[in-house]
Order: structure tokens, then C-alpha cells, then sequence
């Protein structure tokens, strides 16, 4: 009985879900949206989600601008209710005081949107919009609320609990190494030889963070280099032709390239939970490691360099110039100007070495004259430095990085 239950019921949510569609068929998507607020039956739901996902991705700039414009406008919290609710619970604080001020205070394009993520490859397609939006943000900053509804729900979506961890090697699958090749945004990958080189040596390694909606497509992925000795340059490092050598003999764990993917989840943090992720793996397998640290570009020196109005400093060498930079130069909250040396050292790691003429790519010449850096994960460290970090502004360096950027003062 369960099984001839089960075949009506889907022949009966095929032909409604059907007679949803052709009845939704030439409507606005602002109108689908409306309906879908307002559905109850799932069927109905998932059908009104689908058409509008489909319209909304078939459609050009002008239709997708006045989608977010509808969601601004008409799909807004009343601040007079949010007022009045908030008052009531405070006045006579209840289960049902605070359900209704949540409902208030909550836009309903929070629940569009939730409604909208419910549907197959929902995610993927609400990752695309916020792209989009991201986008159009630039010259509509009216619409800059919107993405505060979109970044508090991708938040919850995409922590650290839902995200999956997994190797990527040259025998992962082809549609996964092309976005390798295609994502990558510190070292380009020029060939698919050059990403073999990279992935199948015994002394390389690559993991990314999936995410179950969407596991065709990395989030973020980091290329790891295992080494003896902490490298100072990356055309070493990536030099074709050089002798790999096998991971038992290698005692530093060198992270040389970390991409994030999607561009539509900017902002949303993976790197901090990635790096602890793979430095935890590479302990656990490998114990002879005993250094953990990155070969890190300097993107803003140059550009840093040359607004900075210290003669003194344009006369250093470029070795001075990079740490007086990352100890120095900061931002008007404190925090340094540098956004690779805010990642690491709010991840606890420190400042460990700086070094000239290590990437000499056209990119590396124009972003920092050649200049790179090591950032050092101590283990032992890396609570003190992220809360100092965190709490003082303090940037974690090591005595030689703070000796060079000294210069500076000494020859004051």
C-alpha cells in the first residue's frame, strides 16, 4: 500500500507542479516572488523558486537590477514595527514578544532568498546573483543593504561545519583541474603540464573546501609545498625540472598559493579554517614536519611606495622598504595597509623573513618589485599572536624583520 501511496502522490505533485508553471508562465519575477512568500505547499514552493531562479538567470542587467531594486523596496523591514515590537518585548518580554519583534526586524527578502535555496542547485544559483549584485553594487550603492541580507545567510550557509575538506591530485577529476587551472590568482597555472608539476610530485600537495550543495566547485584551495628548509624564492620553487624529493624527507610544510574561487562569496572567510584544517592533516601524516609557513606575495607595496612621502625610505633597499611596510604602513583602524599580511598575522601567524628578487613574474616585479615574504605559523604562538593581533594591533615579527624595518629610524 506504502508503494502505490507513494506512486499517486508523485504522479500527483508532477501534474500540480506542472499546472503551477504553465499558470506562472509570462508573469514579472517580482510577482513569482510574491507568490512564492506567500506559498505553503512545497510543490508550489519548489516550482515558483525554479521559474524564478530560471528567469532570473536568463535575464540580462536591466531585469536583474530591478530585482534587487524590488527586493530593497518592497520586501523591507517597516522600521515602525521593528519600533513597536522591540517596546513590547521589552515591556513584557515572552516567547511570543520576541518571535514577533525577530519577525519584524527580519526583511522578508531574507526569507525570499532562504525559499529561493531550497530548490536543487539553488545555492549555486544564489552564489551567481550575489556575484551580480557584488557587481552592481559598484555604481547602485543603494543596494549595498541587500548584500548584508545575502552575507548574514551565506555566513550560516557555507561555516566551517557544512564545508568538506579534500585533497586535489593529479587523478582528481578533469572538470575539477581545469577550475585549478582556471582559479588560481597568486602563481598563474600557464598549462596543464605546469599544473602537473604541482599536483603529482611526492613533495606537493593541494586541498580545497567543498561544499555539499555545490561539490563540483572549490570554495578556496591551497598549494602546499613540503621542502627542507624555508624557501626564498618561488621561481625555485616552482622551477621546472628541479629533483622532487620525497615527503618523509622534507621538514617544512611551505603554503605558496591560496586562491579563493567564487566570487560571489567575497568576504565570507574560509582561509582562517583551511590553513588550520591542512596544517592539522600534514602533523597528523607527516611527522617529520616541523615548520609551517607561507612564500606570500606583497600586492600593495608598489602601489603603497609610491604615494609614501619618506625620502629616507625611497632610498632604502627593497628588502627595508617590505618590512617597514608590514610593520609600519597601516590603515586608519590600525590594522596594517597590507590585506595578505592581515590575513596571516589574524590568523596568528608572524612575520618571519622578507626577501628581494623571489618572484620575478611580471606580476611580482609590478606588485612588489620581486619582493615576497615568509609568514611563520608557530604552533606554539599562534593564539597569542591572533589575540594581540586582534586586540592591540600588534604584528607579530621576528628580531631580523624588526632589525631591518629599524633601519629606517636609526638613520633618521
Amino acid at each position: 500500500m506504502s508503494y502505490f501511496a507513494d506512486l499517486i502522490s508523485t504522479v500527483f505533485e508532477r501534474r500540480y507542479a506542472r499546472a503551477v508553471s504553465s499558470d506562472a508562465q509570462g508573469r514579472a519575477i517580482t510577482e513569482l516572488a510574491q507568490d512564492l512568500l506567500s506559498a505553503r505547499g512545497e510543490v508550489s514552493g519548489s516550482t515558483l523558486a525554479r521559474l524564478i531562479l530560471d528567469q532570473y538567470s536568463g535575464g540580462d542587467d536591466q531585469l536583474k537590477q530591478a530585482f534587487f531594486e524590488f527586493m530593497m523596496r518592497d520586501l523591507e523591514i517597516d522600521p515602525v514595527d521593528v519600533v513597536e515590537s522591540l517596546k513590547t518585548y521589552k515591556e513584557t518580554p515572552s516567547k511570543r514578544s520576541y518571535r514577533e519583534f525577530v519577525r519584524a526586524s527580519e526583511p522578508k527578502r531574507q526569507e525570499l532568498l532562504r525559499r529561493l535555496n531550497q530548490v536543487p542547485g539553488g545555492t549555486r544559483h544564489l552564489v551567481s546573483m550575489r556575484k551580480d549584485l557584488l557587481r552592481m553594487m559598484r555604481d547602485a550603492p543603494v543596494l549595498e543593504p541587500l548584500d548584508v541580507d545575502f552575507q548574514h545567510l551565506f555566513a550560516s550557509w557555507f561555516n566551517r561545519g557544512f564545508l568538506v575538506l579534500r585533497p586535489i591530485d593529479w587523478a582528481s577529476p578533469a572538470e575539477i583541474l581545469e577550475k585549478i587551472i582556471a582559479y588560481e590568482a597568486v602563481h598563474a597555472i600557464d598549462s596543464w603540464e605546469d599544473l602537473r608539476r604541482r599536483l603529482q610530485p611526492s613533495d606537493r600537495r593541494c586541498f580545497g573546501f567543498f561544499h555539499p550543495a555545490i561539490p563540483d566547485e572549490p570554495l578556496i584551495f591551497v598549494e602546499v609545498a613540503l621542502t627542507k628548509g624555508i624557501p626564498n624564492s618561488i621561481q625555485n620553487l616552482l622551477a621546472d625540472g628541479r629533483n622532487p624529493i620525497d615527503a618523509e624527507e622534507a621538514d617544512t610544510a611551505v603554503f605558496y598559493s591560496i586562491s579563493n574561487c567564487q566570487d560571489g562569496l567575497a568576504g565570507i572567510s574560509f582561509g582562517n579554517s583551511l590553513i588550520k584544517q591542512v596544517v592539522a592533516d600534514l602533523s597528523r601524516d607527516l611527522s617529520n614536519l616541523q615548520t609551517f609557513v607561507t612564500l606570500s606575495p606583497i600586492p600593495g607595496l608598489t602601489r603603497w611606495l609610491d604615494r609614501a612621502d619618506a625620502p629616507l625610505l625611497q632610498n632604502a633597499s627593497i628588502e627595508v622598504k617590505v618590512a617597514h611596510y608590514l610593520l609600519e604602513a597601516k590603515r586608519e583602524d590600525g590594522l596594517p595597509v597590507d590585506p595578505v599580511a592581515r590575513f596571516h598575522l589574524g590568523n596568528g601567524a608572524s612575520v618571519h623573513a622578507v626577501h628581494a628578487d623571489a618572484d620575478l613574474s611580471d606580476n611580482g616585479i609590478r606588485q612588489s618589485s620581486g619582493a615576497m615574504v615568509n609568514y611563520i605559523y608557530d604552533l606554539s604562538r599562534i593564539t597569542t599572536n591572533h589575540e594581540h593581533f586582534v586586540t592591540h594591533k600588534t604584528v607579530a615579527a621576528s628580531s631580523d624583520v624588526r632589525a631591518l624595518s629599524s633601519t629606517l629610524s636609526t638613520n633618521t
